[in-house]
């Protein structure tokens, strides 16, 4: 949808929102100017973010893409909360209408009205707290038939949708960067969505990623942010700083010791595919699960894949993979929006059964867009390669 049809439609929202909230908010209370303050603050800077980003108009700081993302996370809450009063107001004059109970109209209709922007404001700074902080580890362990010893406990942590831009930034990577090296894991896999910008604008930004350790190395796989920043560039970029990019393809890992090197029925493949939408961008780069296996050692069993989006399992499954790492769905990043994930994506977060295969959703490493998580905090996986009992 082009800037100006979407900046007229969230105008039109902010003076829906004004008209439902303000005139029962003024008899409540003379404070009720700040929330039209609010408002207005909100309804001017939500479109800055976007703002010559795929036109030839001069992009804002980032300061002020930093107000117009704070903006659209309250604002987001806002919206839905004006929705849910609206629909208890319903209920109430409904229950009112047919004698269920009485109405004290002045005092609820002006409470539900500060109750809103309260709200609002409240699960959005806690939201801000939670995006910001460095993500926690969440340890899972994968249950996987026929594991060979030598894999016992193999480990991948996982990263995903940092989405490196106007607000995550040098520092936020480097943070990320030490939790990861603390867990001494034999790979990380970074499932995509990985920046918001071109490679002049991030390049220093995304430089601490070159510094992840692993036994057997970082591997990174696409997501549809890549595409939409220039994937060829940053392709490019990601392999000079270190990180190896699986596009389409496999590599053979072997946890070889001193004195004993394992067999092609003790390695694991890892593959990696380019995002389910790639071939819209680069027919070339269509995403392609079977193809990633060309000439993987047919007594190598264990195959792991790194897909951004969820909705890849199915041809995931049916190229024979045992376990798929994706990310894009953020857990829904916040309320209601996990709720909508579901008509998108086969699974919302966590681990998850399809048919023989195991299929692990990150919410996340970052957050895209509002600086704002709420009931879906961020994450790094460490995922274990268990024998299946």
């Amino acid at each position: 949808m082009p800037l100006r049809p979407l900046t007229l439609l969230t105008l039109l929202l902010h003076l829906l929102i004004g008209v439902r909230l303000l005139p029962s908010l003024a008899a409540l209370t003379p404070l009720w100017p700040a929330l039209l303050l609010l408002l207005a603050i909100s309804a001017v800077t939500m479109p800055l973010p976007f703002i010559g980003r795929r036109s030839s108009a001069k992009p804002v700081s980032d300061t002020w893409k930093w107000v117009g993302l704070l903006s659209m996370g309250w604002f987001s809450s806002m919206f839905v909360l004006t929705l849910v009063r609206d629909v208890g107001l319903l209920g109430a004059w409904l229950g009112n209408w047919v004698g269920l109970w009485a109405v004290d109209w002045p005092l609820v209709t002006s409470w539900s009205a500060a109750a809103v922007p309260l709200i609002a404001t409240g699960t959005s700074l806690l939201g801000f707290v939670n995006a910001r902080r460095t993500a926690g580890v969440r340890r899972v362990d994968v249950p996987i038939a026929g594991l060979p010893s030598a894999l016992e406990g193999f480990t991948i942590a996982q990263l995903s949708d940092i989405h490196v831009g106007p607000t995550i930034k040098r520092g936020y990577i480097l943070r990320m960067v030490e939790a990861v090296n603390a867990l001494d894991a034999d790979v990380v896999a970074i499932t995509g969505d990985l920046v918001d910008g071109s490679v002049p604008e991030l390049r220093d930004h995304i430089a601490p990623l070159g510094g992840l350790r692993a036994r057997h190395g970082t591997y990174v796989v696409t997501g549809n942010h890549e595409y939409y920043a220039g994937a060829p560039a940053w392709i490019a970029e990601l392999r000079r700083i270190g990180l190896q990019v699986l596009l389409n393809e496999h590599v053979v890992l072997r946890q070889d010791s001193p004195g004993r090197s394992t067999g092609d029925n003790e390695a694991l493949v890892l593959a990696g595919v380019t995002d389910f939408t790639a071939g819209h961008f680069d027919a070339s780069q269509a995403s392609d699960p079977e193809g990633s296996l060309a000439g993987a050692p047919l007594a190598s069993t264990t195959r792991v894949l790194l897909a951004h989006q969820p909705r890849s399992a199915a041809a995931a499954a049916a190229a024979g993979f045992q376990l798929q790492l994706s990310g894009h769905t953020h857990g829904g990043q916040f309320f209601p929006w996990n709720l909508f994930v579901p008509l998108q994506q086969p699974f919302t977060a966590g681990l998850h059964r399809l048919r023989d295969m195991w299929v692990y959703v990150s919410r996340g490493t970052g957050y895209w867009g509002p600086p704002k998580r709420f009931g879906a905090p961020s994450e790094i996986a460490l995922l274990r390669l268990v024998r299946a009992r």
